[in-house]
């Protein structure tokens, strides 16, 4: 029987330490293989389209709007999105996931979680950290945040519901929704509601998982897991 083919992987920009850190991560693992790696920004649409990888690891910093995320995700279905920042909040992590994304990770995820996840979402499951921290963080701009009434309207908008039925079902009223709905529009990118269709809904056994390694593990983040390879290669 044939081994299993490994599961191919694209690789954004990233500043040095960190794009090592996931390359030595990555090609540590047999069942993971890299076709493409420190791949620009506006590159990152042709790179996915000549190698349609299974996962491709993106920067979220480097995303102006999130509906640059959501046009990825629908261009490019078959290849999940592990969207890796600055150790981003779970309300900013549970937007990027609404978006298209399939993975939230921050810079300070451990490097068994990073590939757990890589491994997770590959078979399409959404994942998230358990507890990502907010202390220090850099936060996605203000600008690009949905607030947590538009973050409850966004849904509703993408499964097509009036705003009438909306407002009743936020008990609020219709201008308020015609307001928050302009503001998602602006948000995202995006000029109407269609361009809002919601994704296709996920296998019931496709649920959103939260990574985290068990208790009494050692956690070795992406950039100890750098810094311990280069100190091993000079011993």
């Amino acid at each position: 029987m044939p081994p299993p083919s490994p599961i191919t992987v694209v690789l954004a920009r990233f500043d040095d330490l960190l794009a090592r850190g996931l390359q030595e991560l990555i090609e540590g693992d047999s069942s993971l293989a890299i076709v493409a790696r420190d791949v620009e920004h506006r590159r990152i649409s042709v790179v996915l389209r000549a190698h349609r990888p299974d996962v491709a690891i993106l920067e979220v910093g480097a995303f102006a709007k999130f509906a640059e995320i959501r046009q990825l995700s629908g261009q490019y279905p078959a290849t999940r999105l592990v969207m890796l920042g600055d150790d981003p909040s779970m309300a900013e992590c549970a937007q990027l996931l609404a978006f298209g994304a399939s993975a939230c990770l921050g810079r300070s995820t451990q490097s068994r979680d990073v590939l757990n996840a890589v491994h997770l979402a590959s078979r399409g499951l959404q994942v998230m950290p358990r507890a990502p921290s907010d202390t220090g963080a850099t936060p996605i701009p203000q600008g690009r945040l949905l607030t947590q009434r538009e973050a409850e309207v966004l849904p509703l908008l993408q499964q097509g519901r009036s705003n009438a039925q909306i407002a009743v079902t936020l008990h609020v009223s219709v201008e308020t929704v015609r307001t928050h709905a302009r503001n998602i529009y602006r948000k995202l990118g995006v000029s109407s509601r269609r361009e809002l269709a919601a994704p296709p809904t996920p296998d019931p056994s496709q649920q959103t998982r939260s990574v985290s390694s068990p208790p009494g593990h050692r956690a070795t983040t992406l950039l100890a897991h750098t810094r311990r390879q280069r100190g091993a290669a000079h011993r």
